[in-house]
């Protein structure tokens, strides 16, 4: 047990140092105001970056992420068929795609599929 705990410190004790070497001989500079601001790809980091965005463009964004989703879980039912009551497969697959049917008229409804310019 003696052992374990002077070995642990001895451990402690050497990575502590490697870490002050390094801080100490490295030539990383604080004042150089390229390397320390933000990368953006096409926006200048010094301006606000509060820009106007578009509501119906994250509208339609979450709309087609929902509709990612519920395709990936309609997938397994594809290799489940063989496994499982014909008709409880039928009325599940049923249920499953008119409800997505009622919300997809219902956002269609609502306005949310038209694209304002």
């Amino acid at each position: 047990m003696l052992m374990l705990l002077m070995m642990s410190m001895i451990i402690f004790m050497i990575v502590n140092i490697m870490m002050m070497i390094v801080n100490l001989i490295s030539k990383k500079t604080f004042k150089d105001r390229e390397k320390t601001s933000p990368f953006e790809c096409g926006f200048d980091p010094k301006n606000s970056a509060r820009l106007p965005f578009s509501l119906q463009f994250f509208l339609i964004a979450m709309i087609f992420l929902i509709f990612d989703i519920e395709i990936t879980l309609i997938i397994p039912f594809l290799f489940t068929i063989n496994l499982t009551n014909i008709f409880t497969y039928s009325s599940l697959i049923f249920w499953f795609i008119l409800i997505l049917l009622i919300g997809l008229y219902h956002e269609w409804n609502q306005g949310a599929l038209n694209w304002k310019i």
